[in-house]
């Protein structure tokens, strides 16, 4: 399906892209709320892997961001471990931490939502839902990915604590503007990571998934992939399920 969103050939580089970001997010819009199995893949620099086993619960909140349970449930020593966020369209997520081993919650703040989460590539800003309010855009160009015609977008964090200083963002013009793939440059502007989405799966004739997201540091030379199973937009899941509470008795 092609969708035509650009209404004017005068309009700025930066309100096509943030139209473009809108479109993203408006075929997107009335999920409800969805349950998803995970393994987490880690490779370090020499090769070597370890798998994590993770349930995830996520919750659309109208008028703000989105709420997301993130559950460690093998291998032993990090069992139980528990991820909440609160995402917001324009202040800061709201996050926490439970860690078993101290039976303690553990906000985490501001200035430290640029480390990286269990060890992995991902930052816990990445954790959080990307509301278009987040950034403010610039449209590159179109090209092609994979085959599929792609708008090149670039993305600049509103929130001055970013650990990046920008995104270049590939959204499929053909799939109802689903990301493809992300380029994320550090606070100097260098390339820091890649993160591609890839095997996606469509949902109620509407939303579309990835299967999995795979994401390589190009600094380090670790990668970490997210498998995902058993999307389960049907599970029942309420407010209740993303208090600071639940975490503990997520273990």
């Amino acid at each position: 399906m092609v969708i035509v969103v650009f209404i004017s050939t005068n309009i700025t580089a930066q309100d096509k892209g943030l139209e473009i970001a809108k479109a993203a997010d408006k075929v997107d819009l009335g999920f409800g709320s969805y349950a998803v199995d995970l393994k987490m893949i880690l490779k370090n620099a020499n090769g070597q892997e370890s798998t994590r086993e993770i349930d995830s619960k996520i919750l659309e909140v109208a008028g703000d961001g989105d709420k997301s349970l993130i559950t460690f449930e093998n291998p032993r020593d990090v069992k139980g471990t528990a991820m909440l966020t609160f995402s917001h369209k324009v202040d800061s997520d709201d996050q926490w931490l439970f860690l078993p081993s101290i039976k303690r919650v553990k906000r985490i703040s501001s200035s430290n939502k640029s480390g990286p989460f269990m060890g992995s590539e991902l930052s816990y800003e990445d954790l959080g839902s990307q509301e278009v309010e987040k950034y403010t855009y610039k449209y590159v160009e179109e090209s092609t990915l994979n085959g599929a015609k792609v708008a090149v977008v670039e993305r600049f964090p509103v929130d001055a604590k970013s650990g990046y200083s920008k995104h270049v963002a590939y959204y499929n013009l053909d799939k109802s503007y689903r990301l493809e793939k992300v380029e994320y440059y550090d606070r100097k502007g260098a390339l820091l990571k890649t993160m591609k989405h890839l095997n996606y799966k469509q949902f109620k004739d509407k939303y579309w998934r990835a299967g999995e997201l795979y994401v390589v540091n190009h600094q380090s030379d670790k990668e970490t992939r997210l498998v995902f199973s058993n999307f389960n937009f049907e599970a029942p899941i309420s407010e209740e399920d993303f208090t600071q509470n639940s975490l503990k008795r997520a273990n």
